[in-house]
C-alpha cells in the first residue's frame, strides 16, 4: 500500500527575492519614464509641423542628448540608424503622422 506524504507548502514569491522593488521604486521609475517620454514627445510636436508635409507616414526616430533627428520609411531602419550613429544613447520612435503613433491598436 502506498504511504501519502504530507503535502508541500505552497511556494510564493519569485525566485530572486533580494532583487524585488519597493513599490516607492517601481513609482519613481514610472515617474521619471513618463518624464522622459514627455520630452521626447515635445521634441516630436515641435518637429511634426516641418516633416510631416513631405514626409507623411515615415518615422523619426529621436535622439534628445544631441537633439538630432532621423528619417527613414521603415520603422525598423529608423531604428537602425539611430544604434548607429549613437550606439550608448537612448532614443525613440514616432511615426510622421497626427498622432504619432507607430503600430496598429
Amino acid at each position: 500500500m502506498t504511504q501519502l506524504t504530507p503535502k508541500q507548502p505552497a511556494r510564493r514569491g519569485i525566485i530572486f527575492p533580494e532583487l524585488t522593488l519597493s513599490p516607492e521604486e517601481l513609482a519613481r521609475r514610472k515617474a521619471e519614464n513618463e518624464a522622459e517620454y514627455q520630452r521626447y514627445r515635445t521634441f516630436f510636436e515641435r518637429v511634426r509641423p516641418e516633416l510631416i508635409k513631405e514626409h507623411y507616414g515615415w518615422y523619426i526616430a529621436i535622439e534628445l542628448n544631441s537633439g538630432d533627428y532621423l528619417i527613414d520609411q521603415d520603422k525598423e531602419i529608423a531604428h537602425q540608424k539611430a544604434r548607429d550613429k549613437y550606439p550608448n544613447a537612448d532614443h525613440c520612435v514616432f511615426c510622421l503622422n497626427e498622432s504619432g503613433a507607430t503600430g496598429r491598436i
